[in-house]
């Protein structure tokens, strides 16, 4: 059977390095220590003026081609998870497919939030799977939340960054590489508990909004902390019982990063070594739905990835949306 495989992975992060000790002197107070010591956060990167999504996109884009070894004509489709987009229509792919010149590839971009490039990766890989005229799907998650933040809420300001990652997702024989499963789950009761309310149909921009700040990202009510842990094992559970998998097979787990200690409890109750949770938040803060792009573009150039190793990628976000994918490298 004619399955997806991941050809190729790339990562971008802006130049700009924005460390902990801009926000002691930001919010005058000693944000550092906590970040450090609690998310082993020290530092992010941020977009200058003129960067955007689809610039980040670009980049890590053109980094996985060339891995691939792919021109821009040889993309039959680009799929790009963000919720910050480079407008609110038309789609930021249809934007990368013009900058990147892939003149014969369709687009459509995905919002599940911090779930997104996970969802791509599912939806890219059953394309693959059950139409032969997609060769080539280029998947990508992208983020440039600090175009969002609100410089005062300490809440928010301090932890999100920008950065994309993208994979190139090819058709395989192999039955022993390449997509293994998938789920995706919402707890949609959360959806009104963080997010960018503003500039939708139910809140347009106006005077107003932006004098309240209404059109930044808020983080409107504490989520509970055991929410992620508990799904993450329920579904990576689920995951390995499909599969005949133990979790202690498992090689390399890639999860969104906003919270080193939800990844951590994972692992612990799944049992397996902390270390097989690959992480980059300590060097680029939370970047979203590039989060897990770039984590695993960052195993892959650290030698980590080895043909045969199981993978699971597990993301969540916004809505709150969760997506689980299991791989063979």
């Amino acid at each position: 059977m004619r399955n997806a495989f991941i050809k190729s992975v790339g990562a971008y992060a802006p130049a700009r390095i924005i460390k902990n000790e801009f926000f002691n002197e930001l919010l005058g107070e000693d944000v550092d220590t906590w970040l450090r010591e609690n998310l082993t956060i020290r530092e992010r990167r941020w977009t200058a003026e003129g960067e955007s999504t689809v610039s980040l996109s670009l980049n890590a884009a053109k980094q996985a081609m060339e891995r691939a070894e792919l021109s821009p004509d040889k993309i039959d489709l680009i799929i790009i998870a963000t919720d910050t987009p480079e407008f609110i229509s038309p789609s930021t792919a249809s934007v990368l497919q013009h900058e990147l010149g892939a003149v014969n590839a369709g687009t459509f971009d995905v919002n599940t939030a911090c779930a997104g490039f996970v969802t791509a990766l599912d939806i890219a890989s059953k394309f693959i799977r059950s139409d032969e005229i997609y060769e080539n799907i280029l998947v990508i998650g992208a983020y440039n939340m600090s175009k969002y933040l609100n410089m005062n809420d300490k809440k928010t300001v301090t932890l999100f960054a920008d950065g994309a990652g993208a994979a190139i997702v090819s058709p395989s024989n192999d039955e022993e590489r390449g997509y293994k499963f998938s789920r995706l789950y919402t707890e949609g009761q959360y959806n009104s508990w963080m997010g960018i309310y503003a500039g939708g149909t139910n809140q347009p921009i106006t005077k107003e909004v932006i004098d309240n700040n209404d059109h930044l990202l808020k983080f409107v009510k504490k989520f509970p902390k055991e929410l992620n842990p508990t799904i993450w094992t329920k579904m990576i559970n689920e995951a390995c019982e499909k599969l005949n998998w133990k979790p202690s097979e498992i090689n390399h787990f890639f999860m969104t990063q906003i919270n080193i200690n939800s990844i951590w409890e994972t692992l612990d109750n799944l049992g397996v070594d902390r270390l097989k949770g690959h992480t980059i938040m300590d060097r680029f803060g939370y970047t979203g739905s590039a989060c897990i792009p770039m984590a695993l573009n960052d195993a892959f150039e650290k030698g980590k990835m080895k043909k045969g190793d199981k993978i699971i990628f597990i993301g969540s976000g916004g809505g709150l949306a969760f997506a689980c994918s299991a791989f063979i490298w």
